[in-house]
């Protein structure tokens, strides 16, 4: 796989990564209660690409399950509390009792890829465009932005079940990759993680994401999304590496 242009200047190794992994949303001081972050759009803001009704349900009924299943794992366990959200997921392959373990697998990265989610979108007509360093690397890796699309469309499609879609900053390379339920490349230890870095875009490929307007369509879905991501935000989080 080809190497990120000028990643000399950038150069970073999965812990740093990970660590990272904690800037990457909008911080709170300790997790001693984790918060359901608001939309930065409206509901209706993504029509016609994803309904009002999904987004409402969406962010409304399961985001804000995650969050209060985590804040009711983390009373188990104050040192996970005071953990910020990146860390926390860092720290799950850590957990030696397998019932809490499984608790914040599974809801501390539901919150996590959500909060993630929200900002990896926008209106159509807010999108902007990749950086010009962005598009470098992701011709570098994968030959061009059709070619990149086409992997990441095949990537989410092809995950099996529920889960997520990533394209993932990994030790000085971009790559794609998926992962089961909630789980995400920042946590460290878990099977069955394999490609551990730094996030950069992520699709949620569970059903709630999408099935009220495509149904069992789940090509479609994937092909309107392109229309509303955020590549400001994609690009931010690039240049933060």
């Amino acid at each position: 796989m080809n190497e990120l242009p000028s990643l000399s200047r950038r150069a970073f190794g999965v812990t740093g990564a990970l660590a990272l992994g904690a800037t990457l949303l909008p911080k709170t001081s300790a997790q001693a209660a984790a918060v359901l972050p608001p939309l930065p759009y409206g509901f209706d803001a993504l029509v016609p690409h994803i309904d009002a009704k999904t987004m409402e349900i969406h962010h409304g009924k399961h985001h804000a399950g995650y969050v209060s299943k985590l804040n009711t794992a983390l009373e188990a366990d104050a040192t996970l509390a005071g953990l910020p959200l990146g860390e926390l997921q860092s720290a799950i392959g850590a957990i030696s009792d397998t019932a809490l373990q499984t608790a914040v697998r599974n809801n501390g990265g539901g919150h996590w890829n959500h909060s993630f989610f929200w900002e990896s979108l926008a209106p159509a007509s807010d999108t902007g465009a990749m950086s010009a360093d962005l598009a470098a690397a992701i011709t570098a890796a994968f030959g061009d932005a059709d070619k990149f699309k086409e992997a990441f469309g095949a990537a989410a499609a092809g995950r099996f079940g529920s889960g997520w879609a990533w394209l993932v900053a990994q030790d000085g390379k971009l790559i794609i990759t998926s992962t089961p339920n909630q789980d995400n490349p920042l946590m460290n230890g878990i099977v069955p993680i394999t490609e551990l870095g730094t996030p950069l875009l992520g699709l949620d490929v569970w059903e709630h994401a999408y099935y009220l307007e495509y149904q069992n369509r789940r090509p479609d879905y994937v092909a309107a999304w392109w229309n509303i991501v955020n590549w400001n935000k994609v690009s931010e989080r690039f240049a933060a590496i």
